[in-house]
């Protein structure tokens, strides 16, 4: 019962619901105990990547190329490391490290061009309490509204996309935005896509008012199984391939013998 002050108002965003699915006990090591992880390098390449395509934005619509990209990289860079100095020793190789990035950047000009188009929103934090006791949230990468209305959310990925099957569940993250702006707009987005620059794959949706149900539903659900874990102070483990990259092994009950 040590945690039962926090069932009122439950926050919850994408990247939360998928860690008390993936594991309620990793759930636990980040939101209510809040213990510190280090810089995870494939977390911060993508931050780096996101920040550069976020900002290619800001240049005229004939200056979106590669060519910007590139040139905008290393600044970024600088700024990243300044802002988390214990970043720098990570990084062995920095011709590497740059190299990969700028490959990345590379795959994205090959599934958009960037200079047709004016996004209409960028880095959106979209938010929404679904009832009483549970407030959700999000921040989209890019948002989209065409002149006749249309709205599509885009995610970028610096990941290799979903084998087959699993894609219905890389997309959940973008149905949870969908839903927080039928919320707050009363449109359902026309197109969800997830950019995948890792393999130069997209997965797109287009979702129903039933999808954002059913999502609505899932979300309910979940928020009713960590709020029952806080009253009971209980936390499964649940053991699979993705222990190997968690940080908290070394302490988890599910791995000390």
């Amino acid at each position: 019962m040590a945690y039962l002050g926090l069932v009122a108002n439950l926050r919850l965003s994408p990247s939360r619901v998928s860690d008390f699915s993936n594991c309620p006990q990793l759930y636990k090591y980040r939101s209510i105990d809040k213990l510190p992880e280090p810089p995870s390098l494939d977390a911060e390449r993508g931050t780096l990547v996101h920040t550069v395509l976020h900002d290619l934005f800001e240049s005229p619509a004939a200056e979106r190329n590669y060519e910007k990209a590139v040139e905008l990289l290393p600044a970024r860079w600088e700024a990243q490391l300044a802002a988390k100095p214990d970043l720098l020793p990570l990084v062995t190789n920095q011709k590497e490290w740059i190299d990969r990035a700028n490959s990345l950047l590379a795959t994205y000009f090959k599934l958009e061009k960037p200079e047709t188009f004016e996004p209409t929103f960028r880095e959106l934090h979209l938010e929404f309490d679904l009832n009483s006791d549970l407030y959700l949230h999000g921040y989209v990468d890019r948002l989209d509204v065409a002149p006749t209305g249309e709205v599509r959310i885009v995610d970028y990925k610096t990941g290799k996309s979903p084998k087959p099957g699993w894609e219905a569940k890389a997309l959940f993250q973008l149905q949870v935005y969908a839903l927080l702006y039928f919320k707050t707009h009363q449109v359902i987005p026309k197109l969800l896509a997830l950019i995948y620059l890792g393999d130069g794959e997209m997965v797109r949706s287009t979702p129903t008012l039933a999808d954002l149900k059913n999502t609505e539903t899932t979300l309910i659900r979940i928020a009713t199984e960590i709020n029952q874990s806080i009253e009971e102070d209980n936390w499964p483990t649940k053991p699979s391939r993705l222990c190997d990259w968690c940080f908290f092994k070394k302490i988890c009950p599910a791995h000390i013998s």
